[in-house]
C-alpha cells in the first residue's frame, strides 16, 4: 500500500515527453524564424537567410526530438529490467 502512494501518476511521463518534444519544436524554429527575418531585413537578402535559418532550425528540432525519444526508450527499457543493446 505504501509503495503505491509514492508512485507517480500514469500520465506524468507522457506529459514530460510531450513537453520536451514541444520545446524542441518551438524554441529552435521560433529563434530561427526571428533571426532569419531580422537578418534578411538588415542585409536585404530576402528570403534566403530566412529560409536557411528555418532549415537549420528544423534540423536542430529533428535532432533534439530523436535524441529525446531515444533517451526515453532507454529509460523505459531500464525500468522494465531489460538490458540495453550497446553498439
Amino acid at each position: 500500500m505504501e509503495n503505491e502512494s509514492k508512485r507517480e501518476p500514469w500520465w506524468k511521463p507522457a506529459l514530460t515527453v510531450f513537453g520536451e518534444a514541444l520545446g524542441w519544436i518551438v524554441v529552435p524554429l521560433l529563434l530561427a524564424l526571428i533571426i532569419g527575418k531580422k537578418l534578411d531585413a538588415h542585409l536585404g537578402t530576402a528570403p534566403w537567410i530566412f529560409l536557411g535559418a528555418t532549415a537549420v532550425g528544423f534540423a536542430i528540432s529533428s535532432f533534439g526530438i530523436v535524441r529525446t525519444a531515444f533517451a526515453y526508450i532507454r529509460n523505459i527499457k531500464n525500468e522494465n529490467g531489460k538490458p540495453t543493446e550497446s553498439k
